[in-house]
């Protein structure tokens, strides 16, 4: 084989990997919200309430969230690639188990395992990105490639949501992981470099793992159950404290922990801890745009599944559009002027939405919010996401990249617990403005519940203003460079 071949294998083989480990992303961030157009479905299988269904979405992202800190650390003490097969085996073995739930519990109960096992695939698979290309417009590339998958999966999970659940079974939304994740076993097993570990200390901080993850999980808890029990109550008093006790022991292990789950040191990184807390904002507002809207369009509008999801299209379309153009302007102006302006797009796009009628339609209400939201998101997720890797060592990509995972998805369970609980207040003070001397008619619960859509895509909005405003006191304006966590020897990838 002459040199050049060789070369050129060697770039098909680096393209070949990149899509492996977007396909990969793409399960994950699937798995959020393909499960939300089938949400009636599922309800009326189960007989689930509100609550019910909102667990299906957050026992997923929560656990998601809680274990990618040890995901990340997983990844860089034990082997990356070890982790990341580690993970989609898990990932789609438990995907079988969710579609073959006999009842709402099971269900909830699977869609933790799942989250679990997507925790340790996802940072695993951004660390290897990372490690793969280097520092600079190579893994802006890379990374716009890695942002389009995260921030349009989402979108396009919806679709096919849709159309799974009205032509074939809401199982199914899960039963497609299994050949998805064999596919990926089977061919990074062939592809990928067995990316052994670099970090000293082969240890990890289950103490740190344990009260990290509990107290995420007994916030959210709090801030789902406050709105039906109320802050005074001892369900919810109780909850908040032992939150708060475990969230202080777990801050405290890590000053003490000689090896830390998560090294509070790499926060003096000024872009990681101002991007992973830009993530925590903008994801807080953006998990309630599917779920709202998903349930928006079939409740209020009565849309089937399918058409749903063909209007949710848009998003991807959108985002795609900007990502696959937006490593060229940060080549140019960098990243922070993208992360001070796209949050205020993507406010925009919710306050939009936030005006949205009872008999409303999705082209009109709808469509331009959305389409504005998704350029804002094509331009935030691929910024952010340089933002919170660059200047990091490649012995601490996994925490890195578990970090910026972490902020999205327990932004995201924060923000959908809070919106949620928002919009169930709206919904019952709008009822009882009323004055109804009879039970509410359908018209009358249908208004109710899109004024507490209004309240709750209002406050979403302005999460986008908060954002912008730590890029622009926060975020260093950092110019392309190439560092030494780029493995020596790696040819250029012409992306």
């Amino acid at each position: 084989m002459t040199p050049l071949s060789a070369s050129k294998t060697k770039h098909a083989s680096h393209w070949f990997i990149l899509v492996l480990l977007a396909l990969a992303q793409f399960m994950v961030v699937l798995d959020i919200s393909i499960v939300n157009v089938a949400l009636p479905s599922i309800e009326h299988a189960f007989h689930l309430n509100n609550s019910g269904l909102q667990w299906i979405i957050t026992a997923y992202t929560l656990a998601f969230g809680g274990f990618l800190l040890l995901g990340g650390r997983s990844a860089d003490y034990f082997g990356r690639r070890r982790t990341f097969l580690a993970g989609v085996t898990v990932f789609a073995l438990v995907s079988l188990a969710t579609g073959l739930s006999q009842s709402g519990t099971w269900i909830i109960i699977t869609r933790a395992v799942q989250g679990l096992a997507a925790a340790y695939a996802s940072p695993a698979a951004l660390s290897i990105v990372l490690v793969t290309y280097k520092e600079g417009h190579e893994r802006n590339v890379a990374l716009s490639v890695w942002g389009a998958v995260a921030s349009g999966g989402a979108a396009v999970g919806v679709l096919l949501g849709g159309i799974i659940t009205q032509y074939l079974n809401w199982r199914w939304n899960f039963f497609i992981n299994v050949p998805v994740g064999a596919f990926v076993v089977l061919a990074s097993l062939k592809v990928l470099d067995r990316h052994e570990s670099e970090a000293e200390r082969k240890g990890l901080d289950l103490p740190g793992a344990i009260s990290s993850t509990g107290g995420l999980m007994s916030l959210v808890y709090a801030l789902t159950e406050a709105p039906t029990y109320g802050w005074s109550s001892a369900r919810v008093l109780i909850t908040l404290i032992t939150a708060i006790a475990l969230l202080c022991f777990f801050i405290v292990n890590e000053f003490r922990s000689k090896a830390p789950l998560m090294p509070l040191r790499i926060f003096k990184i000024r872009n990681v801890s101002g991007a992973d807390g830009l993530m925590v904002l903008l994801s807080a507002g953006l998990f309630s745009v599917f779920f709202f809207s998903t349930l928006y369009l079939q409740n209020i509008l009565h849309y089937s599944p399918v058409k749903t999801g063909l209007d949710f299209l848009i998003i991807p379309i959108a985002i795609a559009l900007v990502a696959v153009n937006i490593p060229r302007l940060i080549k140019k102006i960098g990243h922070k002027p993208i992360l001070i302006i796209s949050p205020l797009i993507v406010s925009a796009g919710l306050f939009w939405v936030s005006h949205i009628p009872v008999n409303g339609s999705f082209w009109s209400n709808m469509a331009p919010g959305l389409i504005i939201m998704g350029l804002g998101m094509g331009a935030l997720f691929v910024s952010v996401t340089i933002a919170a890797t660059s200047g990091v060592p490649s012995h601490e990509s996994g925490l890195a990249s578990g970090l910026l995972n972490t902020s999205q998805q327990v932004g995201g369970s924060i923000g959908l617990a809070v919106l949620t609980g928002i919009l169930t207040s709206a919904t019952s003070r709008y009822l009882l403005n009323l004055h109804l001397k009879a039970a509410p008619t359908a018209y009358d619960l249908s208004a109710a519940t899109v004024r507490g859509f209004h309240d709750g895509f209002l406050i979403a909005s302005v999460f986008g203003l908060i954002a912008s405003l730590l890029a622009i006191f926060v975020i260093r304006i950092q110019k392309d460079q190439h560092n030494s966590s780029h493995a020596e020897g790696r040819s250029p990838v012409s992306l």
